[in-house]
């Protein structure tokens, strides 16, 4: 979760893929996440659930191909190296949190990862310095306290009482709020195969979720 996820999804997004197009390739999380709670936290999801997830990796892969003529690019496989992260990330936090608060599972994380995290961050600093404008400190500052810190702390208590792969459904709503978000602050534009391709993957996971037993 400290690095994976935003290290893999910030060179996607650093190389050219768009947030319209990172929404619908990270709305297989829920997916992703409902399989590693079978093999990490012992649920048993019924044959109907691996028809949609396959359903709904067939209509990732379409898409992709489609956006890149047929090639997957540098972004892709860095976005799918985001999602698995992101998923196993989310299953262990949140069997950990089953008997850990989540707030101290979040919390041992970030404290464990200081002797990785403070010399790459002094060395970078370093090696490229920046001016930071006021925009990007605050959103540097949202990522760190709301992204990184205080929403794993509802996240994992909730993936610990809720089940992970149940509790997982939540993030259905992400992709579209992705979009919406990126057309709201970003002016980004999507066509309406991203805007199908967003709602099939919804579909394939909504029906994932609902064959969990």
């Amino acid at each position: 979760m400290v690095f994976g996820f935003p290290v893999f999804s910030g060179l996607a997004l650093a190389l050219g893929a768009s947030t319209s197009h990172a929404a619908v390739v990270i709305a297989l999380l829920p997916a992703a996440t409902a399989a590693c709670a079978v093999l990490r936290a012992g649920e048993r999801p019924r044959p109907l659930f691996w028809v949609a997830c396959a359903a709904g990796a067939l209509a990732i892969t379409a898409f992709t191909l489609t956006q890149n003529q047929g090639l997957p690019t540098w972004p892709d496989l860095l976005l799918v190296g985001a999602l698995l992260s992101a998923a196993i990330g989310y299953t262990e936090g949140g069997r950990l949190s089953r008997r850990t608060p989540g707030w101290q599972v979040i919390s041992h994380t970030l404290v464990l990862s200081l002797p990785l995290t403070v010399p790459l961050t002094v060395g970078l600093a370093l090696l490229t310095p920046i001016t930071p404008t006021p925009a990007a400190m605050a959103g540097f500052a949202y990522v760190s306290l709301i992204s990184m810190f205080l929403g794993f702390i509802p996240w994992y208590a909730g993936l610990a009482r809720g089940g992970i792969a149940r509790a997982g459904q939540t993030q259905l709503t992400q992709p579209l709020l992705t979009l919406l978000w990126a057309w709201f602050l970003m002016g980004e534009r999507f066509g309406p195969a991203t805007v199908a391709a967003a709602l099939a993957v919804l579909v394939c996971v909504a029906v994932t979720q609902r064959a969990r037993t």
